[in-house]
């Protein structure tokens, strides 16, 4: 089979081709696990992370990949869940305890950085964590709702928010885009105001209905109930700290932060930012759960989602426009296996 490859972590701003494309035996499922010939995979920021070691990889080389579409095309011994040919998608948690908190349990394995994941043709999984894909759900619409949809779904169930407080959306890329649909849907009566760096993404976050568009470090013209930051940056934070209202909540929704602007929390003001029982709640993996729960919704709504795709061999090109370009909705990998 086909897989693009990491063999070593490197910075983005150097190497232009971090992954490699290799030919790989097709893996064999084990016992309880599913072999699936993947169709798409979403190419999400922490991919970044673990390519230039902000979340490395215990062992290399490995295929990344966690935003996962694929049809059953070998079931291993015991597995009675699912049958050949069945579409289903594969998360961030490829497995875990399987208990309400694994998302923080020790036992956590993540699909792409802990073992193989979707930048291939095929790759195996336990069948307890593959997830059915709604048929309304295309597969390249739905591979970023494995991750940046799921992670988005979490991280506004961590806002604790009431039909029609207020929430804000700092960055507005692949999740915050869904983030916006989703309390649309679930909460109609709720304001929504983004903050991103480009104009483009302001643009884009006014043309899916958000109440008002400004500048990341722009000062909101109410205070917020919460806030989601989905940036990879530090400086998100100290501005959305800023229009928070007291006893409000910040739901940092990101596995990593960069450095570049760590300095920017020298800024911060216990009495301006912090004081008044606002509150900063981190967005830690996801559940099985999760996903499961969102998908219906996702698929009810329908949430519709953004996506430039590349073919698997462009993988490389993917990760270089998100590093380094203004992001606009999600963008995915197809195999030859899509149809």
């Amino acid at each position: 089979m086909k897989a693009m490859v990491l063999n070593a972590i490197v910075s983005l701003d150097q190497v232009s081709e971090p992954l490699t494309m290799t030919e790989l035996p097709v893996p064999v499922a084990g016992p309880g696990e599913l072999l699936l010939a993947v169709s798409a995979c979403g190419v999400c920021h922490t991919e970044l992370d673990e390519i230039e070691g902000r979340t490395a990889p215990p062992v290399l080389p490995i295929i990344p990949g966690h935003e996962v579409i694929g049809r059953v095309a070998a079931l291993g011994p015991g597995c009675c869940e699912h049958e050949l040919g069945d579409r289903v998608g594969v998360g961030w948690i490829h497995s875990s305890t399987g208990g309400v908190d694994e998302n923080v349990s020790d036992q956590f394995v993540a699909t792409g950085r802990d073992v193989n994941g979707g930048y291939a043709e095929y790759m195996t999984v336990p069948e307890a964590y593959a997830v059915p894909i709604p048929e309304r759900l295309e597969d390249i619409q739905a591979a970023p709702l494995l991750c940046a949809g799921a992670i988005g779904y979490r991280a506004l169930k961590l806002c604790n928010l009431r039909d029609g407080d207020r929430l804000g959306l700092t960055g507005f890329g692949g999740s915050a885009h869904l983030v916006l649909q989703t309390v649309r849907h679930l909460l109609p009566r709720c304001e929504i105001f983004v903050f991103a760096r480009d104009a483009a993404s302001r643009e884009f976050a006014g043309s899916l209905g958000a109440d008002w568009v400004g500048a990341t470090e722009a000062t909101s013209p109410k205070q917020l109930d919460a806030i989601i930051d989905t940036t990879p940056a530090w400086r998100p934070i100290v501005c959305a700290l800023n229009n928070l209202r007291p006893g409000g909540r910040l739901v940092i929704n990101a596995i990593r932060k960069e450095d570049a602007d760590k300095t920017a929390l020298l800024e911060l003001s216990y009495h301006q930012h912090l004081w008044l029982e606002r509150e900063i709640k981190t967005v830690a993996n996801i559940t099985a759960a999760d996903i499961r729960e969102f998908l219906p919704i996702a698929a009810d709504i329908p949430i519709e989602t953004t996506v430039t795709v590349y073919p698997l061999e462009q993988a490389n090109d993917a990760l270089l426009s998100l590093k380094h370009q203004p992001v606009r909705g999600a963008k995915v990998l197809i195999t030859s296996n899509h149809s």
